[in-house]
């Protein structure tokens, strides 16, 4: 067991690149809209990289020391900067507080861009995590490590959460050559959750709010410098249109659906139109905050994170581009092109090129080490499987910080790799196979989930009176309970590959049947070659 890195590479800006194969997807979970109290943020990485689970121990420190600044790769040291005199430990992106930073790039005026700041938004998260107890604390280094140090990224959406409220931060550098932010943060309130996905959401907001809307003192006149946006023109400032203008047809397409389909999920008696992210013209952008129908468990998250449109028009698992066995599956780019005209795939939360999800909770009720867990999956949600990793622990699984950490040779020790592995055996033949993998999803998390209120339990009781004793034993469940969802995950692609072999699959007695095609394809494919698959004459026997 070791402490390691989580990789995650830069996100190509989905809003303004639309064919862009890298994005994140994020779902912010107020307390009193979860089920057990919780504040909970959950992030699809999707980008193309090899993600590994990060520990890193925090401490005191002296006067005078600096720190690497480093993103999530380690060997890309871009500077250095004062260290904090006291700083925390970090599992994945949630600290010993229960603080957890998940993000969403999107992009926003290009000449604003300056790739000099030393701090990149990866290397911001990290250097917040190790020092902020709260939420609030947060946001304010967001700002003061901007300021001091440059910021090297694009636009951003960064929230910030802990055990109380959780916060959505939209930012945007200020052009070469100035350091510093302009930005807006706003609370999700309690009862309320909220969707981010590549696209900035902030609009117009209070300015004497201060318990629930927080901004850079220059949000407003740095755009009027700027030229972005006129007083005199009597319209109230809105951020969104100043610092991320022209959300066309094609960023509503690929950005919009994804918070639509949450909403429609979590609040289906709203009724929520998918008029706006379809690009239709004087509709309504979705609100930035909905109450849900019900308080959301953390497996209602996770099951938000795996959806495809499924039960709406836009399902992807219906119709000829689905193939024959009704796959969600798309190949990139996202933007394709026939005979000189523009088409677009659907763009799901769940997505193939996802790098790992997580669904961080923050819990209140319970001590620290106890509160604040990582549910982690490498790759795509729909097709992989959460484990716990809690926010105190000291050490993490061999399987998903090494085995093999080489995103160009296949590991069977690799976390990564396995659940790539099953992903891969499911696409092309989804409706074979994805139930085999919905039921070991079914199966590996009900059983975590039955147990964790007992594990808890036991895990509160300890750290009152022994914390590091409470440490080592969630260290050791954590460990031990990753290490079970590899081994299985292991089989199950074992199993995918013997029981769905050669297009046949095998029954309980290992005798293998055809399984065919449904006929609803093969009437598409008859249809579209006219007299092609037509028999002459009537043939007694159908295989040869």
């Amino acid at each position: 067991m070791t402490g390691a890195r989580m990789i995650v590479a830069w996100a190509v800006v989905a809003a303004t690149a639309a064919g862009g194969a890298s994005a994140c997807t994020n779902i912010v979970v107020g307390r009193k809209a979860s089920r057990d109290g919780s504040v909970m943020a959950a992030y699809s990485s999707d980008i193309t990289i090899m993600p590994q689970l990060l520990r890193i121990p925090g401490g005191e420190h002296e006067e005078g020391e600096t720190v690497e600044v480093k993103g999530w790769e380690l060997d890309d040291v871009r500077g250095r900067v004062p260290q904090a005199r006291r700083t925390y430990s970090v599992v994945g992106l949630i600290n010993e507080n229960q603080v957890s930073i998940i993000e969403t790039t999107t992009g926003g005026r290009r000449e604003l861009r300056d790739r000099g700041g030393l701090l990149d938004y990866d290397a911001l998260m990290l250097l917040v995590l190790q020092r902020a107890k709260t939420a609030r604390e947060g946001i304010a280094l967001i700002d003061s490590l901007c300021r001091e140090h440059g910021y090297g990224s694009g636009a951003e959406t960064i929230t910030v959460a802990d055990k109380n409220e959780a916060w959505i931060v939209e930012l945007i550098n200020k052009g070469p050559g100035r350091n510093g932010i302009v930005w807006v943060a706003a609370r999700v309130p309690d009862d309320c959750i909220t969707a981010q996905a590549n696209m900035s959401r902030i609009t117009t907001f209070p300015l004497d709010d201060p318990e629930n809307w927080l901004y850079a003192p220059d949000v407003i006149s740095f755009a009027v410098e700027k030229g972005y946006y006129d007083p005199a023109s009597g319209e109230p400032f809105s951020y969104r249109d100043a610092y991320h203008p022209d959300h066309g047809p094609s960023a509503r397409r690929a950005c919009a659906g994804r918070v639509w389909s949450v909403y429609r999920r979590a609040a289906p008696s709203a009724n929520f139109s998918d008029a706006w992210f379809r690009g239709e013209e004087g509709c309504e952008d979705y609100p930035l905050f909905i109450k849900p129908d019900k308080p959301l468990s953390v497996h209602d998250v996770m099951e938000l994170m795996r959806d495809h449109f499924e039960g709406t028009p836009h399902d992807m698992t219906k119709g000829p581009e689905a193939g024959p066995f009704n796959s969600p599956f798309r190949l990139r780019p996202l933007v394709f092109h026939v005979d000189g005209n523009e088409y677009m795939w659907e763009r799901p939360v769940a997505s193939p090129h996802a790098g790992f999800t997580v669904v961080h909770q923050s819990r209140a009720n319970l001590p620290d080490a106890v509160g604040g867990v990582t549910w982690f999956t490498p790759d795509d949600a729909s097709t992989s499987c959460f484990t716990p990793f809690y926010c105190g622990i000291d050490a993490l699984p061999e399987s998903y910080v090494g085995g093999g950490d080489d995103y160009q040779k296949f590991s069977w020790d690799s976390a990564f790799w396995i659940m790539n592995l099953v992903s891969n055996l499911a696409y092309d033949r989804w409706s074979h196979v994805f139930p085999d993998v919905r039921a070991a999803q079914a199966r590996q998390e009900g059983e975590i989930l039955r147990m964790r209120e007992a594990v808890e339990e036991a895990a509160a009781k300890l750290a009152a009176t022994d914390p590091e004793l409470a440490r080592s034993f969630l260290t050791s469940y954590s460990v031990s309970t990753a290490e079970k969802v590899f081994k299985n995950w292991r089989e199950l692609a074992e199993t995918i590959l013997t029981k769905h072999v050669d297009g046949y699959v095998k029954d309980a007695d290992g005798d293998a049947r055809a399984v065919g095609y449904p006929e609803e394809w093969l009437r598409h494919v008859v249809k579209s070659r006219p007299g092609r698959f037509t028999v002459p004459a009537k043939i007694g026997v159908t295989d040869y």
